[in-house]
Order: C-alpha cells, then sequence, then structure tokens
C-alpha cells in the first residue's frame, strides 16, 4: 500500500476489508484486489491534492476529481473492464465509509463505470476437447508428468473444475470416490460427481508418481515434488492449441466453459449446473455457457411442466 495513505485512510480500508471478509465472504484473492483497487485509488487522490487525505478529505472528493482519477487509469492503458472492476471497489468502500461517517458520498457513488464488452466465453467443440486430452500425454517425455497433465486437465473438463481448484486437492482426497467435495470462490462448497474417467487418469498418475503420496500434501506434483503450478499446465494447454491449430481462447479455464456448455447442449439443467460449477447466481450460468437461444428454448419446451 502507498506511504502517501494517511494512517486514518489505512485503518478504515483495512476495517472496510474487514468487513468484506466476515460478512460478504470474499474470498482471499478478491480481498486482495479490493485491497489494490481502493489503495491506488486514495494514493491517486493524496497526490492530487499533495499529500496524504485524512477521512474529513475523503468526504469532500468532487466530480471533477472522480473524473481526473479515471482519466489518469485510462491514460496509462487500464482497460474499461478493469477501470469497470475498480470503480465498482471504490463505491462499495465509500458506501459503507459514508455510513460510518456520515456524509454523502454523491460525487464518488454518481461516478458512471465505463462501457465495455463483455467477452463470452468460447468452449471447445467436444470433439476438439477430447482431442486436447489425448494431446496433452504427449507433451512430455517423463511418463508421470505426462500422466499428471492428462489428470488434471481431465479433472477440468470432466468435473467443471476451475484450475485453482483441480491443484487445490489434497493427498487426502485419494483414490477419488464417486463424488468430490470442492471448497470454490468464497469458500462456496459444492459437491460434483466424478467420471470414471477422471478417478482412472487420476490413479494412473498416482501410480507413476515418484513422490510420496502424503495427506496434507497437495495431490498434484511439480518436479521437485512441490505444489505443481498452474503456469505449467497453462504452458501444456499452449503446446497443445499449437498443435491441433486451436484458437488462443483454448485454455485451461475454457475446459469449465465446455463442460458447463456440452451438459446443456445435451439436455442438462441449468440449475443443476450452476450447482455444478459453483455459481452463486443463475445468471453467470447463463452467461458461461455457449448454446444459442434457439437451443436454450429447446431445453425449456422439453423440461419445463408449462411449455
Amino acid at each position: 500500500m502507498s506511504l502517501e495513505i494517511s494512517a486514518a485512510c489505512r485503518d478504515a480500508l483495512q476495517d472496510w476489508l474487514d468487513r468484506q471478509g466476515a460478512l460478504a465472504d470474499a474470498s482471499d484473492n478478491t480481498l486482495t484486489a479490493y485491497r489494490a483497487d481502493v489503495a491506488g485509488f486514495l494514493a491517486f487522490m493524496a497526490a492530487h491534492r499533495g499529500g496524504p487525505q485524512g477521512l474529513a478529505a475523503l468526504e469532500r472528493i468532487t466530480v471533477t476529481e472522480m473524473r481526473a482519477w479515471m482519466a489518469q487509469a485510462r491514460g496509462i492503458g487500464i482497460s474499461s473492464r478493469s477501470l469497470a472492476r475498480k470503480l465498482s471497489a471504490v463505491k462499495s468502500f465509500y458506501r459503507w465509509l459514508a455510513e460510518r461517517e456520515g456524509f454523502d458520498a454523491t460525487a464518488v457513488l454518481a461516478a458512471r463505470s465505463p462501457k465495455f464488452q463483455k467477452k463470452l466465453p468460447r468452449p471447445l467443440a467436444p470433439d476438439a476437447a477430447r482431442a486436447v486430452i489425448d494431446t496433452v500425454e504427449l507433451q512430455s517425455q517423463t511418463p508421470w508428468v505426462a500422466a499428471r497433465d492428462v489428470a488434471v486437465v481431465t479433472l477440468l473438463y470432466g468435473c467443471g473444475l476451475r484450475i485453482s481448484e483441480a491443484l487445490g486437492l489434497k493427498g487426502a482426497d485419494a483414490p477419488l470416490g464417486a463424488s468430490l467435495r470442492i471448497i470454490g470462490k468464497g469458500g462456496k462448497e459444492r459437491v460434483v460427481p466424478v467420471l470414471p474417467a477422471a478417478r482412472d487418469a487420476v490413479d494412473a498418475y498416482l501410480r507413476l508418481c515418484p513422490h510420496p503420496q502424503e495427506r496434507a500434501a497437495p495431490l498434484f506434483r511439480g518436479v521437485r515434488g512441490g505444489a505443481l503450478s498452474p503456469r505449467l499446465i497453462q504452458g501444456t494447454m499452449a503446446q497443445v492449441r499449437m498443435q491441433l491449430g486451436l484458437p488462443a481462447s483454448a485454455t485451461p479455464h475454457a475446459l469449465r466453459h465446455s463442460f458447463a456448455t456440452h451438459l446443456l447442449e445435451a439436455g442438462g439443467d441449468l440449475r443443476s449446473i450452476q450447482e455444478l460449477l459453483g455459481h452463486a447466481s443463475l445468471s453467470t450460468t447463463q452467461a458461461y455457457t455457449a448454446v444459442d437461444t434457439a437451443r436454450l428454448m429447446e431445453v425449456y419446451a422439453r423440461s419445463h411442466p408449462k411449455a
């Protein structure tokens, strides 16, 4: 955090973050992003006004100063999407601060978020997803490393896991059973079924892995025995997509998109898919899948009792 922020502002920011963690159940990653976004805003205001600002000064921020902050962010290349996220964090902080301190935060809350086009997810076609899993095995000449990468990728596509969730599994989770209990974003817990192909892939990796399986240790290990870095899986996916001629959007996360989309295409229930993915909102799941409107209406007509 910048040294230009006054002690009072630092304390207020920490109090707000503590509240977000306790009451809003925000994840550690979310809190880290909030801290950076709001601290950056407060540091800008301190520099803009010529020195550290106390809480009373924050109450007097003007519309012009808000515009100056947003203009500065754009000037250093911050995208509209990132700026919208930063503004959202600042507004949330200010709502809390205004309620606590009893002042009017209209100048901050009225700032208009920049418009940006939401990028729709690009899932792989079913045959492309299968080709990815088959090709991952060819990326390493070390058998246990190849088996490890296949196991991770199979979990992403077969169970709809985030890469952080797959790499967060412990030795105690193996051998995999019929289901997995996953702790996702914000500490939200969900149970996902495990396909036989995923169980077999993990078993094959464990049979070859040279590192001892310890209950508290990461299930997926790096070459030296430490936790496997997501960058290695991302690098493997980059090699695979080049070999298969897939677009740059064919990332590990695209396999999670593909899991959801292919389930819906097969007639899966949107609400059930929401639970499998661990989404808090059904609208997130709808945006997450790439099934066209006609296909959604077909599923709706087949499953809705009044259709």
